[in-house]
């Protein structure tokens, strides 16, 4: 029997990781990988608390809204990533230290 606190470990896990990845790499695909995993992490949490409340089950819509929100987000960070490395010819955050013409 899987209990919340299986869900708890894993979320803290992919939280983790994704804060490792968000402070170790110099890449900025890689930046937006961890906040991914970053957010995965809160969207589990989500479901596994609504999986759990037998009453609301709210957590599902709020999981839901969270997915929509990541997949904009990061449509629009890469945007972002893709005009800077035309910009620039690079992808570190570190050396693009300079933003207007």
């Amino acid at each position: 029997m899987i209990t919340l606190t299986h869900y708890m470990v894993v979320s803290a896990a992919l939280f983790c990781i994704g804060l490792y990845v968000i402070l170790s790499k110099k890449n900025a695909v890689q930046i937006l990988i961890g906040i991914e995993l970053m957010l995965n992490a809160a969207i589990l949490n989500l479901v596994a608390f609504s999986r759990f409340d037998k009453v609301n089950n709210s957590g599902q819509s709020f999981a839901l809204f969270t997915i929509v929100l990541a997949a904009a987000s990061t449509a629009v960070a890469l945007a972002i990533v893709l005009n800077v490395y035309r910009r620039y010819k690079t992808i570190d955050p570190g050396k693009v230290n300079q933003l207007k013409d």
